[in-house]
């Protein structure tokens, strides 16, 4: 990216590290956690899960942008929001070719009002937080027309040092739905995409904006209701096609709430943040396995809450899982998964307790990524078995939740 209008902009770390490099999105500042995603493709995807809120994301794929952007490939529950608080990449493509491309990345990027640098080593960024962990940061862009000097960096620096971190910080509450909404569309293919493309989306999620009903409508056999604490889209449309209809509900919900909707399941979602701060969503859980016989189901923030409302503990991770590339292996079988990861904290498989068998571990550093409750129909993945972006391999863990809600039902009837 090479331009007269070019826009000085800097990365500081906490540890008083300085990227120099261009803007390529939205002026101004932005402070966060540092952090590496090894994935090659799904920027648009990345950008708008909302288990990014408060962290700069560094893609290590060096050349973005080269697709664009469009209105399909959100993750966000309210339609179009980027929730990661900062970009950082190597270089970023002057030219977009894709026949779904509607907006340019760096367009994307200031109409979302997201603050994105271009043009550092993002492998001399990507070997310092791989050694020394993630780091608090602060990118910080010129005013137009201006150059970034010595005070500009020095501020910059200590605003990351003022970064509370995200430990004990609770972001489950910021990111979700503020009101209840049902979800009744299955995943979509490029023909509906070309049908629909101008079609605005169909539900005001309460959180500002849309949330795009795009995709096939299957008949329901099971009532499903989801806690929203940063719900990925895909994860929602993947219960659909399994024969759920969903309804979401925010990550506040009281649990008497959520069983007087008699529900055939629960569903727990991924989200941002320190899992052990959300306080009421481990008092729910809690409440499901030890009074109820629901069959449940977490994935990531929802894996780790089940976790911690069964006894066990969780960890902050020193650099987390962040891609699309992390070789996860099924306990049982010994069958090797490549999966999509994006978590920063990770559940303790040393303090599970008796009740808990831990199904799935990480081949990269041997963490927990899944538990199961040996009394109870309840289960969970750490990684994202929904993918977008990612591999499918772990898709018939959304079997396994619909084949456990069959057998409940039938041991009822």
């Amino acid at each position: 990216m090479n331009s007269s209008a070019e826009i000085q902009a800097i990365l500081a770390l906490a540890d008083g590290t300085i990227f120099r490099g261009v803007s390529i999105g939205s002026l101004g500042h932005r402070i966060g956690e540092v952090v590496f995603n090894t994935a090659m493709t799904g920027y648009q995807e990345i950008l708008t899960d909302p288990s990014y809120a408060r962290q700069l994301v560094t893609l290590t794929y060096p050349h973005i942008g080269n697709t664009g952007t469009n209105s399909e490939d959100t993750e966000s529950g309210n339609g179009h929001k980027v929730w990661a608080d900062g970009l950082i990449i190597r270089d970023a493509t002057m030219a977009t070719s894709n026949f779904r491309n509607s907006e340019s990345l760096s367009d994307y990027l200031q109409r979302n009002e997201t603050v994105a640098i271009a043009e550092i080593d993002t492998r001399q960024l990507t070997r310092l937080l791989r050694d020394k962990g993630a780091q608090n940061g602060c990118i910080m862009t010129a005013s137009n027309g201006e150059t970034i000097s010595s005070d500009d960096e020095q501020k910059a620096i200590e605003l990351a040092k003022g970064f509370a971190g995200l430990k004990g910080m609770d972001l489950a509450k910021e990111c979700c739905t503020t009101e209840n909404f049902e979800w009744t569309a299955g995943t979509w293919d490029l023909s509906d995409t070309l049908l629909n493309r101008d079609i605005p989306g169909s539900h005001d999620s309460g959180t500002g904006g849309f949330f795009k009903q795009l995709g096939t409508h299957i008949d329901s056999k099971y009532n499903v209701v989801a806690y929203d604490f940063g719900s990925k889209t895909n994860i929602l449309r993947m219960l659909v096609d399994r024969g759920c209809h969903v309804t979401v509900v925010p990550a506040q919900t009281p649990i008497a709430d959520v069983l007087a909707m008699n529900p055939d399941g629960i569903f727990l979602s991924n989200g941002p943040g320190d899992p052990a701060a959300c306080d009421y969503a481990i008092d729910a859980v809690r409440h499901i396995i030890e009074q109820t016989d629901v069959p449940t189901f977490g994935i990531c923030l929802g894996h780790q809450l089940i976790g911690l409302a069964s006894g066990a503990n969780t960890i902050k991770m020193k650099t987390g899982h962040h891609g699309a590339n992390h070789p996860v292996q099924d306990l049982a079988t010994g069958t090797v998964m490549i999966t999509s990861q994006n978590h920063g904290f990770a559940v303790d498989e040393d303090t599970l307790p008796d009740k808990v068998k831990s199904t799935h571990r990480s081949l990269f550093d041997g963490t927990n990524q899944g538990i199961e409750l040996t009394n109870k129909p309840v289960f969970s993945f750490q990684g994202h078995p929904e993918a977008s972006p990612g591999p499918h391999d772990c898709a018939p863990l959304f079997d396994k939740f619909a084949e456990m809600m069959e057998a409940s039902k039938t041991a009822q009837a």
